[in-house]
């Protein structure tokens, strides 16, 4: 049985499989294909001239409106390079530096204006109406020296942010122009100007594309002057024009914060602008030991000079001494005096020895803890006399200088006396730009 049926397997093995018969083709199949093969060439006979007309009518249109698009694009540009009486321009001036997260101001830290500039007839009737302009940053070396420029020039030197930053500007960058004119709202720059080529940049403005109805000639875009943006961190250490009395001391030229300078000026308990010119007017050779020999002449000139600039205010000191008494300003010069019961007003100073007022102005100076505040004002004339009149110009203003115009409190001026001194002195307050008062 098993060889039986190995001999059977065998057999279906080596017998190949039947061919799927074919259908007989009969003569009717075979006279159908002809008809229908002749249909299809009398069809594509019939349509192939109905479909080349209608190929090239659309070939025809799509050329002649490529044409038409060809033809404007050309004039547009044309148009664009013809020189226009219109133009935008920024009222006010930008400050040449400004930093982020600030709003930018004029150099008078007023609000920025833009206005449209006519230079040959009436403004178009676009003006009257409500016109949209947008604010972009520019490149700061943008137009160069070209005085005209093309919209595309414009527009290819507009700033971006830098990858993965912020929009370069923030805040109202849309106004509207009513009338020729427009007030920039709060703008302000995200980034400095450091990474750009010119490490500057302009504000520009243009009219938002779309916003002209009238198709009125193209308005000139507007371009600031450069300015450099810093970051908002720098103005923590920006020097003050003027400083202030109670600036910090490295708020003057040449003495940078936590600096070499900036530690000497501390271990001397200096702290302020106010207690630099102190130390000035008290003794400079000592003040100018402790900066050391780092400070050079020309640095030690321009920090005094800075500092000079400072506003001095209206409040005045009183210190009492034994049989004299000296009032002085805040960076302790001497404006009057009484010794031994003789008051000399600050243009008899002069008749005081050189020697003796100032050793009198180093023992205010020592026990200043002692200083009584005043409140005065000192006049016109003493202003006068700090810029250099001449010496028969104090005798027309002796009753006006320093005039103690109360009664004063405590006449014997006695240094042991707990009476209360005030006075009122006449005038208007001398200015920031004042004027050493020689040796005093």
């Amino acid at each position: 049985m098993a060889a039986k049926r190995l001999f059977c397997e065998t057999e279906s093995i080596l017998t190949p499989p039947l061919e799927k018969k074919r259908p007989r083709q009969t003569f009717a199949s075979i006279i159908g294909e002809v008809v229908m093969g002749n249909s299809l060439r009398h069809l594509t006979k019939a349509l192939e001239p109905l479909l080349r007309r209608v190929v090239c009518e659309e070939v025809d249109r799509s050329l002649m409106q490529y044409s038409r698009s060809l033809t404007r694009a050309s004039s547009l540009r044309i148009q664009a390079l013809e020189p226009s009486s219109y133009q935008l321009y920024f009222v006010n001036n930008v400050p040449s530096k400004i930093f982020t997260g600030s709003k930018i101001t004029d150099v008078e830290n007023q609000a920025l204006r833009i206005a449209v500039e006519d230079g040959g007839g009436d403004l178009p009737s676009l003006i009257s109406s409500s016109v949209k302009v947008e604010i972009v940053a520019l490149n700061g070396d943008f137009p160069g020296d070209k005085q005209d420029w093309t919209a595309d020039e414009f527009n290819a030197n507009i700033v971006k942010e830098r990858t993965g930053r912020r929009p370069l500007l923030h805040g109202d960058m849309n106004v509207t122009l009513r009338h020729g004119a427009a007030t920039i709202g709060d703008i302000e720059f995200t980034d400095n100007s450091c990474w750009i080529r010119s490490r500057k940049f302009r504000l520009g403005a243009r009219i938002v594309p779309g916003s002209d109805r009238n198709n009125s000639p193209r308005i000139r875009e507007a371009i600031s002057e450069p300015f450099v943006v810093n970051d908002q961190r720098g103005e923590l250490y920006k020097k003050h024009y003027p400083p202030m009395l109670h600036d910090e001391v490295w708020r003057l030229e040449k003495i940078g914060k936590e600096g070499v300078f900036h530690r000497r000026l501390n271990d001397h308990n200096i702290k302020t602008v106010q207690e630099f010119l102190q130390f000035f007017t008290v003794d400079q050779q000592k003040l100018r030991t402790i900066l050391g020999m780092g400070m050079s002449e020309r640095m030690w000139e321009a920090t005094t000079k800075h500092a000079k600039t400072c506003e001095l205010g209206h409040k005045l000191y009183l210190f009492r001494g034994h049989n004299f008494t000296l009032f002085l300003n805040p960076i302790y010069q001497v404006v009057q005096a009484v010794i031994n019961g003789r008051t000399y007003p600050f243009p008899e100073l002069q008749n005081i020895h050189e020697g003796t007022l100032k050793n009198l102005r180093k023992q205010a100076f020592d026990n200043r803890q002692w200083l009584q505040d005043i409140e005065g004002n000192l006049s016109d004339s003493l202003l006068l006399l700090t810029q250099g009149n001449e010496e028969s110009d104090y005798n027309n203003v002796m009753e006006k200088s320093l005039i103690i115009s109360g009664e004063v409190e405590g006449r014997d001026w006695d240094s042991n006396s707990d009476q209360i001194i005030s006075a009122t002195f006449q005038g208007n307050l001398l200015r920031s730009d004042f004027m050493f008062f020689g040796r005093l």
